[in-house]
């Protein structure tokens, strides 16, 4: 796509809030392109103008801003791990977000449709994965060298861990509606961050 006017990257952003906002409301199935124009107030000829692929092309833009806000939703926190108090409030808002979720998980209901094997999903997923983990890893380092960390932990391999415990608790709360398993997880990723002395005097 050429480059957008300021009103342009607004509209295209307007149609892309709005489209989430009706796939959080009714699930990705039944919403068509009538219901996105009706919904943002925007012609048939504008979406097809920043989304000439259609229906797909929009619901990967949709993706794209859902796997945005995974992030967004845990910031200030994610961006300052330097602390123990910065890692519990971390852990909070990651709580709090999936808590206001739910059991309905709409960047996992868009990729499952689109297709996870297909190459813009997986571009999105393995970005929102890269994007999510370099904070981590920034943060085990700045612990490790307050002597805050255990140091036998590899930060780069820790922080996917910690990642993809979070998805996992994610993935049972889309089917119980309970956080108890990623709480669970996040507090023993916590806990066995801190040194071996630190944790066994705990």
């Amino acid at each position: 796509m050429s480059r957008l006017t300021p009103k342009g990257a607004a509209t295209r952003r307007r149609i892309i809030d709005g489209a989430a906002e009706l796939i959080r409301e009714r699930g990705v199935h039944d919403i068509t392109l009538d219901d996105v124009r009706g919904h943002t107030r925007t012609s048939k000829s504008q979406i097809f103008h920043y989304f000439p692929g259609g229906r797909e092309e929009l619901l990967l833009a949709v993706a794209q801003h859902e796997a945005d806000r995974v992030l967004e939703d845990q910031q200030p926190h994610l961006s300052r791990l330097t602390t123990w108090a910065d890692w519990q409030h971390w852990r909070d808002a990651v709580i709090a977000r999936y808590r206001r979720q739910g059991a309905s998980c709409p960047l996992s209901t868009l990729t499952s449709h689109l297709g996870s094997g297909t190459p813009g999903t997986q571009a999105v997923v393995r970005q929102l994965m890269l994007d999510w983990e370099r904070p981590l890893q920034v943060g085990i380092r700045a612990m490790q060298a307050h002597g805050e960390a255990d140091q036998q932990i590899d930060p780069d391999s820790y922080a996917r861990a910690i990642v993809a415990s979070i998805q996992g608790g994610v993935q049972i709360l889309m089917a119980t509606g309970s956080t108890e398993h990623l709480e669970n997880s996040l507090d023993l990723a916590l806990s066995s961050l801190r040194p071996k002395s630190a944790a066994t005097r705990t």
